[in-house]
């Protein structure tokens, strides 16, 4: 069971806190003897209520030192685009990986759509709305996680990544 002040990773929503763990004032009385988690979703507005012993994904944000790692192998994570007409299969792919919820899938996925933009760029073309819908989504799922992970502001995160890559490849 999560704390209250947890950050966690829920769904595709994203990362939220857990400003609260108990029975919503406003709930009906037949749902007054479950518990639930009162979650605040760190872009966006709103309170999200979920019972603690639900079946929805959810997990803990990773560690710093989970992190600081990640942005290490980012050079090492092989690109794979997947150049699929079919749009509609395109966007299953893209949310199947997504649907993982690994921080290492997200930068894969990234960076499979931005060599697949490169590549169609020097072609004369552009990418698809399909590839920039899921590629902004997975930097903002990325940045959400990175930020709290490394105690940066969510604005600084890619700057930051940056940063280190530099200074790992000196």
């Amino acid at each position: 069971m999560f704390q209250k002040g947890d950050y966690i990773v829920y769904r595709s929503t994203g990362v939220c806190r857990i400003d609260k763990i108990g029975i919503p004032d406003d709930f009906p009385a037949a749902a007054k003897d479950v518990l639930y988690y009162h979650l605040t979703p760190i872009r966006g507005a709103g309170t999200i209520y979920i019972p603690v012993d639900t079946n929805v994904f959810m997990r803990p944000v990773i560690s710093k030192e989970q992190a600081l790692e990640l942005i290490a192998s980012i050079p090492s994570i092989k690109e794979s685009p997947n150049f699929s007409k079919d749009q509609k299969a395109l966007a299953e792919h893209y949310k199947s990986l997504l649907q993982t919820h690994d921080c290492a899938t997200l930068v894969q996925l990234i960076k499979n759509i931005n060599k697949k933009t490169r590549v169609l760029n020097e072609k004369g073309k552009t990418a698809g709305k399909t590839d920039t819908q899921y590629r902004k989504q997975a930097e903002e799922l990325l940045r959400e996680e990175l930020s709290i992970a490394l105690e940066i502001p969510l604005e600084k995160v890619s700057d930051y990544i940056k940063q280190q890559l530099k200074l790992s490849a000196v």
